[in-house]
């Protein structure tokens, strides 16, 4: 099978493969590794092949992994690093917020109780907590949140 794509489409594929394979790269365990082996595979070849095709200009040749990569600059400034950062600075909040109000509940209810509930009923109890959290985050970010150490001695 063969795919013609113009400069700015192939320009495109690369920020595509580049996305994928970051966010593949993400998955720490051995079967992610299997996984992102595959993705790498497939980034490999549209990476040499935009160079062949002139873009050598947004790809350089890593000798300690012997592959092709993005250049850093291209990459600082691509689309693809954008939803990275988008992504994670999404998944932070959303995760943080999810935690605290599980701790809370789980505090409030005992953990027994928390974990009998329903999936509505937990529902029901977590949305006014988020609430409060998310709104809290949209005004002051990390701000209100500090570290206490517990009490060694007690």
């Amino acid at each position: 099978m063969h795919l013609r794509f113009n400069d700015e489409e192939l320009s495109t594929l690369v920020e595509m493969v580049s996305l994928a394979s970051e966010l593949a790269n993400l998955n720490p365990n051995d079967e992610g590794n299997a996984g992102f082996s595959r993705f790498e595979a497939i980034e490999s070849k549209v990476l040499e092949s935009a160079k062949l095709a002139g873009m050598s200009d947004i790809i350089e040749y890593d000798h300690t992994r012997n592959k092709n990569r993005v250049t850093e600059k291209f990459q600082q400034e691509a689309f693809f690093q954008k939803c990275i950062d988008e992504f994670r600075n999404n998944v932070f909040w959303e995760e943080l917020m999810i935690r605290l109000t599980e701790r809370d509940l789980v505090r409030e209810l005992g953990e027994h109780a928390y974990l009998s509930l329903s999936d509505e009923e937990r529902r029901k109890k977590s949305e006014p907590l988020e609430k409060r959290y998310w709104s809290k985050f949209l005004k002051q970010g990390v701000n209100p949140l500090f570290w206490i150490e517990p009490n060694e001695d007690a």
